[in-house]
C-alpha cells in the first residue's frame, strides 16, 4: 500500500538538513507540497530547496524562528501564500543538544529546550487550528526521542523538554480528536546525520552495540513512520509514540 498525500501541504520545521530534510523528501514523494524552513544557514537551505525541486516536490523557502510568535506567523503566512493551507505539521526543529551534568547547565539552556519542544508546537498549532477545524482534518507529528523512554543521562535539559513535549502531545491529542485532528509522536533513536559527523567513533560503536537489530537506523526509517501518521490510513491513531530505534527501548 502506498500512502498518498496528494493535495496536502506538509510543514516540517527545520528541514534544510538531517532528519527533517529526509522527512520532507518522503512526504513530498507521496504527493505533498513541502516548504523548506530554516533559521540561519541560507546556503544549506538553498541546497535542500534544489534537492526538493529535483525530486519534483512543489516547495518554497521560508526563513523563520519557529520559537517566536512572529516567526511562526511569518512561516505560516508565507507557506500558505505559496503552497496553500497547511494540513500536516511535523515539529522537527531543534538546537544544540549537549550532554552535561546538572551542575553545568543553566536555566537559560533549559528554557531554550522548552522553547523548541513545547512553545514551538503550541504556537504552530494555534496558528493552524482554524483551518484544521474547518476541514475536520489535520495532522500533528512531534519528533520526540528515545531519550525520554530510556531516561538517558547526563542529558537532563533535553530529556525534560522531550518529556514535556510528550505530555503536551498526549493532552492535545484528546482535545483535538473530536475534530478529526490527530496528534502523534515519532521517537527516533540515535540515527547519525550531518550533526553527528564529528562524534567520537567509540561513542557510536558503544551505542550500536545496544541496538537489538544490530544495525544503524537511517533517516528514511523515521520519515516512513511520519508518512504513515500523516496519511488517511492513520486516522484512528492518536496520542501514540512510534519508537524508531531498532528495539532499543526499556520494555
Amino acid at each position: 500500500m502506498t500512502f498518498s498525500l496528494a493535495g496536502r501541504t506538509a510543514l516540517v520545521t527545520g528541514n534544510s538538513t538531517g532528519l527533517g530534510k529526509a522527512i520532507g523528501l518522503v512526504l513530498g514523494a507521496a504527493g505533498a507540497k513541502v516548504p523548506i524552513n530554516f533559521a540561519n544557514n541560507r546556503s544549506r537551505a538553498e541546497q535542500a530547496l534544489a534537492e526538493y525541486r529535483a525530486a519534483g516536490i512543489e516547495t518554497v523557502m521560508v526563513q523563520s524562528d519557529v520559537t517566536s510568535p512572529e516567526g511562526v506567523a511569518k512561516l505560516v503566512r508565507e507557506t500558505t501564500s505559496a503552497l496553500g493551507p497547511i494540513d500536516i505539521l511535523v515539529v522537527n526543529a531543534t538546537c544544540e543538544q549537549p550532554l552535561k551534568s546538572i551542575e553545568d547547565y543553566d536555566w537559560a539552556f533549559y528554557q531554550r529546550m522548552l522553547d523548541f519542544f513545547v512553545k514551538s508546537p503550541f504556537l504552530l498549532t494555534q496558528q493552524l487550528l482554524p483551518h484544521w477545524k474547518q476541514q475536520r482534518w489535520g495532522r500533528i507529528i512531534n519528533i520526540t526521542s528515545e531519550v525520554f523512554q530510556n531516561s538517558v543521562a547526563p542529558f537532563s535539559a533535553y530529556v525534560a523538554a522531550k518529556g514535556a513535549q510528550v505530555g503536551w502531545s498526549r493532552s492535545v491529542s484528546r482535545e483535538l480528536a473530536p475534530h478529526g485532528i490527530t496528534v502523534n509522536m515519532v521517537a527516533p533513536g540515535w540515527i547519525p546525520v550531518e550533526r553527528h559527523d564529528n562524534d567520537p567513533q567509540e561513542a557510536k560503536d558503544a551505542y550500536l552495540a545496544t541496538i537489538p537489530m544490530k544495525r544503524w537506523g537511517i533517516p528514511d526509517d523515521v520519515a516512513n513512520a511520519v508518512l504513515y501518521l500523516s496519511s488517511n490510513e492513520a486516522s484512528f491513531v492518536t496520542g501514540q509514540t512510534i519508537c524508531v530505534n531498532g528495539g532499543n527501548s526499556p520494555w
